[in-house]
């Protein structure tokens, strides 16, 4: 099929569907659709790749300057590139600023007479930027020349190129420990892939970024089929040699970020729509910078049209390094935080029709942070992805992205878009522009697009449409809670009121006391339906006993955002996880409001994702001890 014939029946579809949807948030998906330039965005996704996939410090700033000209083109007002200090030291929250990185050549070669021509060269950055890992230290400019060893507990690794099973950024601190000269990392997440790198963009001895305090640590990444012929020559008992040249440096820079509006009426509120670059992929992240960039594009192009009014609030976007860039900006806009009632995050792949497990995820709002978001993003799929045939779900909150935006100490609700990418190349080498399919682009940016612009538009009156969507979905979530009991019932129906009542945020101040009745009668249908399927009236969930200690402890926290404890060496955490990713202890800091007890958090935080084996009270008592929460003892 031609491009332009798909082109000719997707407008079909969406003609004879906006026939049958001729609600306020159909005729938006259907305006929008028909408006949305696949093609404009298919460009962006090769532009940011060109880039970013040699992922230095330099050419992060390249991306910047183009997605800040992009921006300009496609309408944008306010248009600012700024950044975060790459200096290894700075913290924002408890996450420690990188050091920026530059590399321009590097290579790993195995000597030796008998070595095969085709295996003797393992790594090129220049032809491969994967080969090399971020954050690599540099070698004399002669090199440096030294064995490869399997990575072995115990073993000898001083002076040595150490050959890893699993991720070699896991292993840092235990290279580092051992005196290793560096890591050679085999572990790929597709070993079907047997030329493809794994990209390694963690080399922090602690944690994730490559702080001032970190090893200066060669890294370089191989091929399944290169470890194969290396572990083939160990095997054998032959003595493994190589020399590594890296021409790469660390400096004090700037981890740069984008940000643009598209401006409302009058537009002091803001709907926040952010994704990072400073990625090597064409999926991960191109594609959910392409589509964010496109969503914009169409909605300026709609409203300069007159085919949608301008909104009351501004949209925002922002374009930054995952995680550090989007901190940074948080904590140096604070009044605009505050004005920011809603956000999306798109760190996603746009991945083929044709090819199994690509179909849309939305990642929701941790439960301490409920809101009549999830049930908006699930309308809005509900009301299009019907019509070009594509599966969707819903899934429960998930850490590893931008997405701790809905930290009740920010207190943006945000809600996380995520399609599989059919093709396993995350993070690999082979995560190239030709995997990316513009029908998926699309999709992303017609759902992007509708969910900022209906949040954007909203004032009083679509206040109730949104809580009305937000009591369906609740009733729907007290309904399947009853196979739990009625502790279960009972927590599920705290949280969808909570859902319901978070419409409120987007009625000025003054008129909320006047649409509190109609939000609270929503509210009490909740509870009504709790009690007719089992729920006591005093409403307490349970959950398992905690510790007599519990009882008396209440968890301050001094900073936003998670903890990833990358000030710590993990032999000195005694066994308790990074806060960075781990579901437990992330879900938990947020239920912590300091006020709440531990018992109580204990008990929300096992209603939230289950049984628990995380020591609560030592994991916070430890927090304490190392200055990062204040424990009061009541």
């Amino acid at each position: 099929m031609t491009r332009l014939a798909g082109s000719l029946i997707l407008a079909v579809v969406l003609s004879t569907a906006a026939a049958e949807d001729t609600s306020p948030l159909g005729r938006t998906v259907t305006t929008v659709a028909q408006a949305v330039q696949p093609d404009a965005a298919m460009e962006r996704v090769r532009r940011v790749y060109d880039t970013d996939r040699w992922f230095t410090f330099p050419k992060f700033a390249e991306t910047a300057r183009y997605l800040a000209g992009e921006m300009k083109r496609l309408g944008l007002e306010q248009v600012e590139i700024a950044g975060a200090p790459a200096d290894g030291v700075t913290q924002v929250g408890y996450w420690t600023m990188p050091l920026a990185w530059d590399a321009r050549r590097a290579m790993l070669e195995l000597i030796g007479e008998d070595v095969t021509p085709d295996f003797r060269v393992l790594a090129d950055y220049q032809k491969v930027p994967t080969s090399l890992g971020m954050w690599s230290a540099p070698t004399p400019a002669a090199g440096v020349t030294a064995d490869i060893v399997e990575y072995a507990e115990g073993a000898d690794l001083r002076g040595k190129l150490v050959l890893t099973r699993q991720n070699s950024a896991n292993l840092k601190w235990r290279l580092a420990r051992a005196g290793a000269l560096g890591a050679v990392n085999t572990f790929t997440e597709n070993p079907k892939l047997e030329d493809g790198r794994q990209w390694i963009n963690a080399w922090g001895d602690n944690g994730w970024a490559f702080t001032a305090a970190s090893s200066r640590l060669l890294s370089f990444s191989i091929t399944p089929r290169q470890a194969a012929y290396v572990r083939g020559l160990l095997a054998e008992g032959k003595p493994v040699r190589a020399r590594a040249r890296v021409e790469s440096r660390y400096y004090k820079g700037a981890y740069p970020y984008v940000t643009g509006v598209l401006r409302g009426d009058p537009g002091k509120e803001e709907v926040l729509l952010l994704g990072h670059s400073s990625e090597q992929g064409a999926q991960d992240n191109a594609t959910g910078v392409a589509a964010m960039l496109e969503a914009m594009g169409t909605l300026e192009r709609l409203i300069a049209a007159g085919k949608l009014p301008r909104p009351r609030r501004s949209i925002r976007l922002l374009l930054m390094g995952e995680m550090y860039g989007s901190m940074h900006y948080v904590a140096s806009h604070p009044e605009r935080i505050r004005n920011t009632v809603a956000a999306m995050c798109v760190d996603t792949p746009a991945a083929s029709y044709d090819l199994p497990d690509t179909e849309y995820t939305f990642y929701l709002n941790p439960h301490a942070a409920s809101s009549f978001t999830d049930a908006l993003v699930l309308e809005i799929a509900a009301a299009y992805f019907p019509r070009v045939g594509r599966p969707w779900h819903e899934h429960a909150y998930m850490s590893g992205t931008d997405t701790y935006l809905a930290d009740p100490m920010i207190g943006i609700p945000t809600v996380w878009p995520y399609s599989g990418p059919g093709i396993q190349t995350h993070h690999n080498s082979e995560d190239k522009p030709e995997n990316v399919d513009p029908r998926s682009l699309r999709d992303l940016a017609v759902v992007t697009a509708t969910y900022l612009y209906t949040i954007a538009a909203a004032g009083e009156s679509e206040a109730g449409a949104l809580a009305d969507m937000a009591l369906r979905r609740g009733i729907r979530h007290i309904e399947a809670a009853v196979a739990n009991g009625a502790g279960t019932i009972g927590y599920a129906a705290e949280r969808e009121m909570q859902a319901i009542r978070s419409v409120a945020r987007l009625v000025p101040p003054e008129r909320r006391g006047a649409l509190a009745p109609q939000i609270e009668t929503r509210a009490a249908r909740v509870e009504v339906r709790a009690r007719q399927l089992g729920l006591t009236p005093s409403m307490a969930p349970t959950a398992s006993s905690p510790p007599p200690d519990a009882a008396r402890l209440v968890v301050r926290r001094k900073r936003f955002g998670t903890i990833p404890l990358d000030e710590i060496s993990p032999a000195e955490r005694r066994g308790y996880p990074s806060g960075a990713w781990a579901a437990e202890p992330i879900a938990a800091l947020y239920w912590c409001d300091g006020r709440r007890t531990l018992a109580e958090v204990m008990r929300l935080t096992q209603l939230e994702l289950g049984p628990s084996r995380l020591d609560f009270v030592g994991y916070f008592r430890f927090l304490a001890e190392r200055g990062y929460v204040e424990l009061i003892e009541r």
